[in-house]
């Protein structure tokens, strides 16, 4: 690649590797990501630079993973013998392409695209954003393979430019973000090494996660200086099942499970206040009975999740506001099943019966907490449960491994156990009380503030990237007590989706988005905006690297920070 590429300005040899990436077909989940791992592998090792240091080019394999993914590593030592270090990051796994739908065949072909937006009338913004010829269109041309052309570009100017570069910088490309962020999990462990053995100090992570226009004409080119979190609150709900001939003595899951996600999904009530950040609330994923076939037996059993951000708030804070919501709920499921038992036999004149309409809540760490008092062996049952259904997918097993234990109770009461399921992801954002971070604030602000001047360009920073980006996983706030409320509430945590938690807080790397620009990231018209992500964020992105290393350095030295 770098024989291509050599002679072509910055932008262009962007654009071109940005192009290469796109024609890959690498959806998440496929043999496609490892195929576009060995083809960014293939570029590094091209650089004269790492021709001559070949072991600072590596691949890391995800453990067990079924399509052979793997992580892909580079490191450029400066000319100093600074040992602070910058993190370029970048996921390289796409979305499908079936919205494409009679374009799929070219989804991954940006002539092809750009020629039939020239002419798409139906949407005149596309239609003149095509024509302009300043847009890239394609899947994952904004997320997000021209963010990895970002990071290798300014690399190999690094290799030609060491004596520019204060420190080092790591580049790491990463599969899984548009899932289970399998590949930046299994990172940690090397970064962890790095600081063990090569001595490293990471500075910051600059990710190239894509960014985007927050409303109509948006102007603003957005700076995100940390990473929401997310959770996956799930519902495993238990009725009491009834003959529909005799259907007023039963209690529905499918009642409760409604009303729980009326109190839940899309309650803007629910999100976090935080002036000037783009919050959103939780919004329900699933919803769904555990009926297998027709049958004339009302449903037993219910799953229900919501994905959940957080930006400042713990998973036990969620839970507690989620066990009052699920309260309320269901006290006002058993004051509706009495009313209408109680009307019906006032109407038939049949005699009550002495029917109990009490439907409890509780976390899981609650419910196995009675279970055990009784002597359940409940670490034995999920094991089992696993074992059983391997070939189930994380949340399907995680909602029988509670179901299993539900089974347990000798009593079979109505019941609401509420938990976590995968995947979970931390919040990485910048302390207010942490000179490091406040110093890297610092100098994002003022790179912004010149780049501004030199480009016209209109910059705006803000806390939390508003989608889910593998940064999140580079630091972790809570403390070891509110973490526990996370553990304890997620069935078999260490199985279904082990998070090096210890590993995570070691770490503590803050991550900075300076993204690529586009338009309908994750949609069929996806399109990288030329201009500004292939000559403005480049340059933006190397000045702040050699801030931060100079700066860090200088204080380093004067023993201001560590």
């Amino acid at each position: 690649m770098y024989e291509k590429i050599k002679n072509l300005s910055i932008p262009q040899q962007i654009e071109a590797i940005t192009r290469e990436l796109i024609s890959i077909e690498s959806i998440n989940g496929t043999v496609g990501e490892t195929a576009v791992a060995d083809f960014i592998k293939q570029i590094l090792l091209s650089f004269p630079y790492f021709q001559l240091h070949t072991n600072s080019v590596w691949e890391q394999p995800i453990p067990n993973d079924p399509a052979g993914r793997k992580n892909i590593f580079a490191l450029l030592k400066g000319s100093s013998s600074s040992k602070n270090t910058i993190i370029y990051h970048a996921h390289m796994d796409t979305v499908g392409t079936e919205d494409y739908g009679s374009l799929q065949k070219d989804a991954l072909n940006s002539d092809a695209l750009e020629t039939f937006f020239k002419d798409y009338h139906f949407d005149q913004e596309v239609e003149e954003d095509a024509r302009s010829g300043d847009w890239l269109f394609g899947r994952g041309s904004l997320d997000m393979q021209s963010g990895i052309a970002v990071h290798l570009v300014n690399l190999l100017y690094y290799t030609e430019h060491v004596e520019e570069l204060g420190g080092n910088i790591l580049f790491m490309s990463n599969p899984d973000e548009e899932s289970q962020h399998k590949g930046i999990i299994s990172a940690i462990s090397v970064l962890n090494e790095l600081k063990r053995t090569e001595g490293l100090t990471f500075v910051s992570a600059i990710n190239t996660d894509f960014i985007t226009p927050q409303y109509d004409s948006d102007p603003h080119r957005y700076i995100y200086t940390g990473s929401a979190g997310k959770l996956l609150p799930s519902f495993y709900i238990y009725g009491r099942e009834a003959h529909v001939g005799d259907t007023l003595s039963g209690i529905d899951s499918t009642h409760i499970s409604s009303e729980i996600n009326r109190r839940i999904n899309n309650n803007i009530n629910l999100s976090e206040n935080i002036e000037g950040e783009l919050v959103l609330p939780p919004s329900c994923l699933y919803q769904k009975d555990t009926k297998q076939a027709y049958n004339v037996q009302t449903a037993k059993s219910s799953y229900l999740y919501f994905n959940y951000f957080i930006y400042e708030a713990t998973a036990r804070e969620v839970m507690r506001k989620l066990e009052r919501l699920t309260l309320e709920a269901c006290l006002e499921v058993e004051e509706t099943l009495a009313a209408h038992y109680e009307e019906f036999t006032r109407r038939t004149g049949l005699p009550s019966r002495n029917l109990s309409w009490h439907v409890e809540v509780t976390s899981l760490e609650d419910y196995i907490e009675e279970l055990e008092a009784l002597g359940v062996e409940v670490e034995e049952v999920s094991k089992r449960v696993i074992e059983e259904n391997a070939h189930l997918e994380s949340r399907m097993l995680s909602f029988k491994i509670v179901e299993a234990l539900q089974q347990l109770d000798p009593d079979k009461k109505p019941r609401v156990i509420i938990f976590y399921a995968p995947p979970y992801l931390p919040h990485n954002y910048l302390q207010e009380d942490s000179k490091r971070d406040q110093l890297l604030l610092e100098i994002v602000q003022e790179n912004l503030d010149s780049t501004s001047v030199k480009t016209g360009e209109v910059f705006t920073v803000k806390k939390f990237f508003p989608y889910l980006a593998d940064g999140s996983f580079l630091s972790l706030h809570e403390t070891d007590e509110e973490i526990d409320t996370l553990v304890k509430n997620f069935p078999e945590l260490s199985r279904l989706y082990p998070i090096p938690i210890k590993e995570i807080r070691h770490l503590n790397v803050p991550s900075i988005n300076m993204g690529v620009y586009g338009k309908d990231g994750h949609k069929w018209t996806e399109r990288v905006y030329k201009p500004y992500s292939f000559d403005i964020l480049p340059a933006l992105i190397r000045d702040t690297s050699q801030m931060m290393l100079n700066k860090f350095n200088e204080l380093q030295l004067m023993n201001v920070i560590d």
